[in-house]
C-alpha cells in the first residue's frame, strides 16, 4: 500500500508512480487527516510512505496521523520523500516513529523535486521545474526497484549539519516558517472554495 500526504502535487506525483509500477493500492493521506481518519491501515503488503520534508523531517500533520492510527504490526515499511534539496536526518526520525509502530523501517530515500515553499524561496520557472523532475526519474526508479525487490534503501549520507538540521533547527524553524499566517485572501476573493478543497491540512476555513 502507498500512503501519500503532499502540498502541491510533488508527492503525490511520485506516489502515483510508485503504484502505478507496483501495482499497490494508493491511500491519500491527505483526505484521511481532514475527515479526521485513523481508523486501522489494513495492508499484508509493504506500507511506503510518501511525504513532502517539511524543516528536515515529515510534515509533523504526517507524524501525528500515524501516532494515532493502527499500523499492521511488523510490516515493512519504506519512506519517500520529496524535497527542494535535502532531506537532513529525517531517517533517523524515520526510524524512531517505525519503532514505536512495531514495523520495519526499510529506510528513507531523497527525492529532489521542484521548490515549492514560496514563504522562502522562489519557485522555478517551467523549463527550471521539467528539467528537475527529469533528473528525478532514476531516483525514483532505484526507489521502486528496491520497494519491489524488498530491500532496504541505501544509506543516507551522514553529516553533522543533517544532524542539527532535523534536531535542534527543526523546532524553531517550524513555529517561525512552517505557518498558513503569510497566506490571506484580499477582497478579489469569490468565495469558490478551491483553497479549502485543495489544503493539505484543515488550516483554511470558508
Amino acid at each position: 500500500m502507498i500512503l501519500y500526504f503532499s502540498g502541491t502535487g510533488n508527492s503525490r506525483d511520485v506516489a502515483q508512480r510508485i503504484a502505478e509500477a507496483l501495482g499497490d493500492e494508493l491511500l491519500s493521506m491527505n483526505d484521511r487527516i481532514k475527515a479526521g481518519d485513523t481508523s486501522p491501515v489494513t495492508s499484508d503488503e509493504r506500507l511506503v510512505f510518501v511525504t513532502p520534508t517539511y524543516a528536515w523531517r515529515i510534515p509533523r500533520i504526517v507524524q501525528d496521523h500515524l501516532a494515532e492510527t493502527d499500523l499492521p504490526c511488523g510490516a515493512q515499511a519504506w519512506f519517500v520523500m520529496t524535497c527542494g534539496s535535502e532531506i537532513g536526518n529525517a531517517g533517523k526520525y524515520n526510524r524512531d516513529l517505525c519503532a514505536e509502530k512495531a514495523i520495519s523501517c526499510m529506510g528513507t530515500a531523497q527525492i529532489v523535486m521542484p521548490e515549492n515553499f514560496i514563504a522562502m524561496f522562489n519557485a522555478p520557472t517551467v523549463e527550471e521545474a521539467r528539467r528537475i523532475v527529469a533528473k528525478a526519474e532514476p531516483f525514483i526508479d532505484r526507489a521502486i526497484a528496491a520497494i519491489r525487490a524488498g530491500h532496504m534503501f541505501s544509506p543516507p549520507r551522514k553529516k553533522l549539519y543533517d544532524r542539527i538540521a532535523s534536531s535542534a533547527v527543526n523546532p524553531v524553524f517550524y513555529p517561525l516558517f512552517v505557518k498558513a499566517n503569510s497566506f490571506t485572501a484580499s477582497d478579489v476573493c469569490i468565495g469558490c472554495g478551491k483553497c479549502h478543497e485543495v489544503c493539505p491540512g484543515t488550516l483554511i476555513k470558508i
